[in-house]
C-alpha cells in the first residue's frame, strides 16, 4: 500500500516475463509500471485534468476522519444515556448525520475497492501487528458494553428477549475471548530468534529529502545510511541510458516550458543532449510532495532547484564511490527505437566501466542466461515468486517482491537455499517491522527515520503474549460479572437502594424511568429536538401552626 498517495511514492512492479534462451536478440517486452496501475492512472487523470498534483486521498481521510469522529461521539452520548435507563430520541439533524456518514462510508468503500485493490492486502497485513492489541481494545468495549446490556436484560418483561440479548451478547463475547488462537502474527516469536535488520534501499535516492531521481536525492541517500540505491533506467534516442521513472518526462521535469510541443512524447525518444536541457528539481520545491520542503536549508533548496536529470553513469559512479548496492528496472526501449534491440549490451558496457559487476542487483529478466555467461558476478535478481529449482536454475540470488507477498514461511524457504528478499516499497514503521519479522534481508524505502529503529514494534513472545491474553479474558469476565451482579441487586431493591427506588404494581421496572407517565418527571435528553416533558405535582400545604 502506498503510504502517501502522491505518484512517485508507489513501488515500481517489475513484470517478469519468461527468458528465451534461443537467440541473444529475442526479446520480449519488459513493461515497467506502478505497484497499482490504477493508482497512477488515477493521479495521472487529475494531474492532467488540473495541471497539478491534488492530494485527494488527505481530503478523503480528513472528511472521513470527520465523520467517523462524530459518529463516534454520538455513540457514546447514546451508551451513556442508555446506562442511566434514558430512551434514545435522535433529533433529526443527527439522523441527517448519520445517512450522509453511511452514503459516504458505502461510496468511499466502492470506490477504493476498484482504485486501491491490491491495498486490501496491506490491511490484512496490518492485523497481523496490531491484531494481539486489537484483540484487547475488542475486550475493553465489550467489557465496557456489559453496563448497558445488563441494565436492559434485567428491565425486559418476556423472558425470550431477555434470552436473546443475552445469547447474543455472550457468543460475541465468548468468540472474541477465543480469537487468539486463530491469530497469526510473525513478531509473537520466541526470544533469540528474530533475524538481523533488513537493510534500507533508497527508493529513487531520498525522495523526502530531494528531488527524486536526481544526483542530490542519491547523494542524500547515502548521507543518511542507505546500503544501496533502486532506480529505474530508460535510454535515450541516441543510446544513452539515463534515469527517469515515468514513461514520460512530464510530471518531474519542465519539459512543457522547454519542450512545449513533446510533453507527452515518451522519454526514451528524446536524444541525451535534449534531457540534460531540463530541469529536474523545480516541481519538488513547488508541490512539495511529502511535506518537507520547510526543513530544507536555502543551501539545499538551492541545490534542489538545479537539479538535472543523471545518466546511469553517474548514478552507478555514486554507488562505487560510496560502497553501495544499485538495484534498477531497465524499461526496454518503445518499438522503433534504434537502440531496441541492443539495450542490454550498452547498460552492461556502462556497469563494467563504472562499477564492480558484484555490487548490481540485476532485475530485467530479457536473456538472463546469455547476461549470467557474459557476466556471472552480477546478482541476478527476480521480480516475481517461483519455485526454488527454477530459481537457481537462472542462478536467482535475491527476489525484488511487493511487500504484500510478504510471508514468514515463503522467506524462511528462500533464505534456507541463500536467496535474499528484498520487499518494496516499505514507509511505515509497522510494515518495516512486520517485514523484519519475517526475515526480509532489505527493504526499498522512501522513508530514510527507518535506519532509527532498533527493534520491531509490538515484538513479543509467546509467553508474553498468552499472558497478556489470559489475564485480559479473566479481568474482563471478572468486571462483566460485577456488573451483571451490580445490576441484579439494583433492580431487585436491596435495602442500601430502597431510599431511591421506585415501586411499580407490576413489579420493579418494567419500563424505562424516563417514561413520563410512569416516572412522573421527564429528562432532558440531547437526542431529542424537543423539550422535556414537564408534569405538574400539587402540593397540600397546612398552614395552621
Amino acid at each position: 500500500m502506498c503510504t502517501t498517495h502522491t505518484p512517485h511514492m508507489h513501488a515500481s512492479m517489475h513484470a517478469q516475463t519468461h527468458t528465451h534462451h534461443t537467440c541473444i536478440y529475442t526479446h520480449t517486452h519488459t513493461h515497467h509500471t506502478c505497484t497499482d496501475c490504477t493508482i497512477c492512472m488515477y493521479y495521472r487523470f487529475n494531474f492532467e485534468t488540473l495541471g497539478f498534483w491534488f492530494p485527494w486521498s488527505l481530503v478523503l481521510l480528513v472528511v472521513a476522519a470527520a465523520l467517523f469522529t462524530y459518529i463516534s461521539l454520538l455513540l457514546v452520548l447514546a451508551v451513556c444515556l442508555l446506562s442511566e435507563g434514558q430512551r434514545l430520541y435522535l433529533h433529526w439533524s443527527h439522523k441527517m448525520g448519520i445517512v450522509v456518514t453511511l452514503a459516504f462510508a458505502v461510496s468511499a468503500t466502492a470506490v477504493l475497492s476498484e482504485v486501491w485493490s491490491k491495498e486490501w492486502k496491506t490491511l490484512l497485513l496490518s492485523l497481523q501487528v496490531t491484531a494481539p492489541f486489537l484483540h484487547v481494545g475488542g475486550v475493553l468495549f465489550m467489557t465496557l458494553l456489559s453496563w448497558p446490556i445488563a441494565l436492559h436484560f434485567f428491565r425486559m418483561n418476556k423472558r425470550v428477549h431477555q434470552v436473546c440479548l443475552l445469547g447474543v451478547y455472550l457468543s460475541v463475547l465468548f468468540s472474541l475471548y477465543l480469537v487468539p488462537l486463530a491469530m497469526y502474527s510473525p513478531c509473537i516469536r520466541e526470544a533469540g530468534t528474530l533475524g538481523p535488520k533488513p537493510t534500507l534501499l533508497g527508493h529513487r535516492g531520498a525522495p523526502m529529502l530531494a528531488p527524486e531521481n536526481t544526483l542530490m536525492s542519491f547523494e542524500s541517500a547515502v548521507e543518511a545510511g542507505v546500503d544501496g540505491l533502486e532506480t529505474d533506467i530508460t535510454i535515450s534516442a541516441d543510446g544513452v541510458p539515463f534515469v527517469m521513472h515515468d514513461l514520460t518526462l512530464q510530471r518531474t521535469t519542465n519539459v512543457e516550458e522547454v519542450f512545449p510541443n513533446r510533453t507527452h512524447t515518451p522519454a526514451a525518444l528524446f536524444t541525451w543532449s535534449d534531457v540534460k536541457l531540463l530541469n529536474a528539481g523545480a516541481w519538488f520545491l513547488s508541490w512539495d510532495p511529502f511535506g518537507t520542503v520547510s526543513s530544507l536549508s536555502p543551501e539545499q533548496r538551492a541545490l534542489a532547484a538545479n537539479q538535472t536529470v543523471p545518466s546511469l553513469a553517474e548514478v552507478l559512479d555514486v554507488a562505487n564511490r560510496t560502497g553501495r548496492t544499485v538495484l534498477f528496472d531497465l524499461r526496454q526501449p518503445p518499438p522503433g527505437h534504434p537502440y531496441r534491440d541492443n539495450y542490454l549490451n550498452i547498460t552492461l558496457d556502462l556497469i563494467h566501466t563504472h562499477i564492480n559487476s558484484s555490487q548490481v542487483l540485476w532485475l530485467p529478466s530479457d536473456q538472463r542466461e546469455e547476461i549470467q555467461q557474459v557476466d556471472p558476478e552480477l546478482q541476478q535478481t527476480a521480480g516475481q515468486t517461483a519455485s526454488i529449482q527454477e530459481l537457481q536454475d537462472n542462478h536467482i540470488t535475491s527476489l525484488n517482491l511487493h511487500y504484500s507477498t510478504m510471508s514468514l514461511q515463503h522467506v524462511s524457504k528462500y533464505r534456507s537455499v541463500n536467496i535474499s528478499v528484498n520487499l518494496y516499497v516499505v514507509n511505515q514503521p509497522w510494515l518495516y517491522s512486520l517485514a523484519w519479522c519475517s526475515g526480509a534481508s532489505s527493504v526499498t524505502t522512501n522513508n530514510m527515520l527507518l535506519r532509527d529503529i532498533h527493534t520491531p514494534l509490538l515484538l513479543v513472545t509467546p509467553e508474553q503474549y498468552s499472558v497478556m491474553w489470559v489475564l485480559t479474558d479473566l479481568v474482563s469476565a471478572a468486571l462483566i460479572v460485577c456488573i451483571f451482579i451490580f445490576h441484579w441487586w439494583r433492580e431487585r431493591g436491596l435495602h442500601f437502594w430502597s431510599g431511591s427506588r421506585q415501586t411499580h404494581k407490576t413489579g420493579p421496572y418494567s419500563k424505562f424511568r424516563t417514561d413520563p407517565v410512569e416516572s412522573g418527571r421527564g429528562r432532558w435528553n440531547p437526542f431529542h429536538s424537543e423539550s422535556p416533558t414537564r408534569t405538574l405535582i400539587s402540593l397540600p400545604l397546612d398552614l395552621n401552626p
